[in-house]
């Protein structure tokens, strides 16, 4: 994998999306995003899941402007590659959900043993799912256990199209010039005002260095967002940081956030195989991109317009159109969760 650092690329004619294939050979491959989506194209699939985030929101750290877009940084650092740390974890909380360690925890009925070392490992990570998990917050509190609450905080995605749970990394922002353009994706011919990007990696792989180089090893959940008189006031918690990060390179602790604050009512997607849409564009990544947008003021696309793509002692250039053109789609299938 070619280091994006070592090419300087951005979104100016000089060295903006056309020029990228020069240094980054993948972003002339078949597997490119963003794409359009035009319902004619687009194959219904009944087998598709629904998709379930369970995100930690002790797992925010910082937010930033690495002058190219906004970004919120997660911890991902819980390894959950290493198997006998989940099948040790998997057997307290069971001890844990009958009473038999910890007499004073509430006793949850489970219709499954949660483990057993004949199970595979990905067998068990699905087990450990919605129940366990809506119960971790009553669980935590009266077991009052640091090691186990920080083992608990987990920031996930899984179901969908996905093969297994993808761990949460970032999430970040593409917007234009203008409330008439500035997301990457495109639907029946329809550019939105932004589009939000949540990005996960596959744990499956050792690191997330690792996963960007398979095929499967990433998840990126896409949100268009749209103009209207009823704004998502979730979106002031991350512009309301706009004036803290204005220049190229800024970084401020941003703790306590649950990006799944931004998420719309319906939970209807499209999905495909395609690519990262900045340099070096591995084409790794499922998406998922959700049919509904959220609403967003002008005032807000304004506000994120105000960031800057150049540094505190460097002459002030707006950061805006920081999204890719549309790539070829080739023999590709797009398919909808929904009819």
């Amino acid at each position: 994998m070619i280091n994006p650092n070592y090419y300087p690329w951005g979104y100016d004619s000089d060295n903006g999306p056309d020029q990228w294939h020069k240094n980054y050979p993948t972003a002339k491959g078949r597997h490119q995003s963003p794409i359009e989506i035009n319902n004619k194209e687009v194959h219904y699939d009944s087998s598709l899941l629904p998709w379930f985030a369970s995100y930690d929101p002790g797992a925010a750290k910082t937010i930033l402007n690495n002058g190219k877009t906004c970004r919120v940084v997660f911890d991902d650092s819980f390894d959950r590659s290493e198997q006998h740390q989940i099948y040790h974890l998997l057997h307290k909380c069971q001890r844990i959900l009958k009473g038999r360690e910890y007499p004073g925890a509430t006793i949850y009925s489970m219709d499954a043993t949660l483990t057993t070392k004949s199970r595979k490992f990905w067998h068990v990570l699905n087990i450990f799912s919605d129940e366990l998990l809506s119960n971790c917050c009553v669980l935590i509190s009266e077991v009052k256990s640091d090691s186990l609450q920080k083992k608990l905080s987990i920031a996930v995605l899984r179901g969908g199209p996905l093969p297994g749970v993808f761990r949460l990394r970032q999430l970040h922002f593409h917007w234009g010039s203008s409330d008439d353009h500035g997301s990457e994706h495109v639907v029946n011919g329809v550019r939105y005002a932004g589009e939000l990007h949540v990005l996960h990696w596959n744990p499956k792989y050792s690191n997330y260095l690792d996963a960007r180089r398979r095929t499967d090893g990433v998840a990126v959940l896409a949100i268009f967002l749209q103009v209207g008189e009823t704004p998502k006031p979730e979106m002031k918690r991350i512009l309301e940081e706009i004036n803290a990060i204005k220049t190229k390179g800024k970084e401020v602790p941003f703790p306590n956030f649950d990006p799944s604050i931004l998420f719309p009512k319906s939970h209807d997607y499209w999905t495909y195989h395609g690519s990262f849409t900045t340099p070096p564009c591995e084409e790794c990544v499922t998406w998922i991109i959700l049919r509904e947008p959220i609403i967003v003021s002008s005032d807000q696309m304004a506000k994120l317009r105000s960031l800057s793509k150049n540094a505190e002692n460097e002459p002030d250039h707006p950061l805006v159109d920081n999204w890719r053109p549309t790539q070829p789609r080739y023999f590709r299938m797009v398919s909808a969760s929904f009819l």
